[in-house]
């Protein structure tokens, strides 16, 4: 049995990385400072200065903005500035109006905003606000995680690379995990200690009923139900674990009103990690303690993952989430940890590599490619089949792999992250 104190350093970790958020989690914590450097200012901005990441800029291009039917950051910047709350966190825009959603507009169209690259910058989620009026101005800094206000004096530390990089909205690296305290974690805790992350089910399958109410993004989700596809997929589990973990994205990326659980800053990930696993679970006719294990089980080890890969990196975030489900999917199958460390070892022998390109409606295609893999994955798991130590960059210790894969995320495909925003950014060009 873990030991309490461990066990409490878990589930605080837990609470600090598996938060509701609305909307995409890069424009939304674009949106959160600004509305802090408003609120410091103490009136309407007559102009608002942005610098900001690459990747933050790579993932708020072509994003819709629930609840406006517009995509991108100019509408998130005004919307944070008239009507955010710093105290909503990622539901900064939560209070939305009609009326403000055309004040927003109006605001945009009096070329009030002014967004660009922050020059020199080491730190991959790095965001700058600088709110003025008359003669008065106010900066506000989040940098390091999604709603990590810092300094001005740690933001420019940030900037220059002097501070660990990949610290999230507390400090992801409080707690080292590997794959065997995860599991033991999950496995044996008190029931009554982790019943908590439930909650990423009815956060997280109610999105994918949100999808069928409306046409989102590229209605992936919808597509996969509809009579021509069950030709191909069939009425089965896994088409029903692709078309909801898919649908949520759907409403998600497409501008709906409507939270969702994340996982490490990610709303997409935070589905990943949750609709596999309890679609399995209810069509498996699992017990509520098993999926509430696998439940944990799938998001603990995401957490994992991303605490050496970081928050923001060249590699999409649904493999890291993907592998996630993979393991609550083998948990839910009757795996043990052998099991386990197989469905890992195949997952990162299948999905490294896959780019991020920003967050868009597409990003749904994905997501399905992943959850695809992690089923299969988890089947070849327990039939006893696992990609072996003489294949690619998987190692026979599970650790080792993971850590393979995010060396290969975090640093070298840095260059393909750059390469990816000049592509996206002059794009039309000829």
């Amino acid at each position: 049995m873990i030991d309490k104190q461990t066990r409490e350093r878990i589930i605080a970790l837990v609470h600090q990385e598996v938060v509701p958020a609305i909307g995409c989690t890069e424009p939304m914590a674009v949106a959160l400072c600004t509305a802090r450097a408003t609120e410091m200012l103490g009136c309407r901005p007559e102009h608002i200065t942005a610098r900001l990441s690459a990747n933050i800029l790579k993932n708020a291009m072509g994003v819709g903005i629930p609840g406006t039917g517009m995509i991108g950051l100019p509408i998130a910047i005004a919307l944070g500035a008239l009507i955010g709350r710093s105290e909503y966190q990622l539901e900064v825009l939560k209070d939305l109006t009609p009326e403000a959603l055309e004040e927003g507009k109006q605001y945009i169209a009096g070329n009030h905003i002014e967004i660009g690259l922050k020059e020199n910058n080491h730190e991959k989620l790095y965001i700058e606000i600088t709110a003025k009026a008359g003669e008065r101005e106010q900066t506000a800094y989040i940098a390091g995680g999604h709603t990590r206000f810092v300094s001005q004096a740690e933001a420019e530390a940030l900037a220059l690379g002097k501070a660990a990089e990949g610290h999230g909205e507390g400090d992801n690296g409080d707690i080292q995990l590997n794959l065997r305290l995860v599991y033991d974690f999950a496995t044996t805790v008190p029931l009554d200690e982790i019943s908590f992350i439930e909650e990423t089910r009815t956060y997280n399958m109610n999105a994918a009923r949100e999808a069928l109410k409306g046409n989102y993004g590229h209605n992936l989700g919808k597509t996969i139900e509809r009579p021509m596809s069950k030709g191909i997929f069939g009425d089965s589990i896994y088409c029903h674990i692709i078309s909801r973990t898919a649908s949520a994205c759907d409403a998600r990326m497409g501008g709906a009103m409507i939270p969702v659980m994340s996982n490490s800053g990610s709303g997409n990930q935070g589905i990943c990690a949750t609709n596999p696993v309890c679609v399995y679970a209810k069509e498996n006719e699992n017990t509520e303690e098993e999926l509430i294990r696998a439940l944990m089980l799938s998001h603990l080890t995401a957490i994992y993952i991303k605490q050496s890969l970081g928050r923001l990196s060249a590699l999409c975030g649904c493999v890291v989430a993907s592998i996630g489900s993979s393991v609550g999917i083998t948990y839910l199958m009757g795996g043990d940890y052998a099991r386990i460390c197989h469905a890992v070892k195949n997952m990162i022998a299948n999905l490294t590599g896959m780019i991020c390109d920003g967050a868009k409606p597409s990003c749904s295609l994905k997501i399905t490619s992943g959850v695809s893999t992690a089923v299969l994955s988890a089947l070849l798991s327990m039939e006893g089949k696992c990609v072996s130590s003489s294949e690619g960059i998987v190692d026979d210790c599970v650790d080792r792999s993971i850590h393979n894969l995010t060396a290969i995320g975090a640093d070298a495909m840095c260059q393909t992250d750059d390469l990816v925003l000049r592509i996206m950014t002059s794009k039309g060009q000829c």
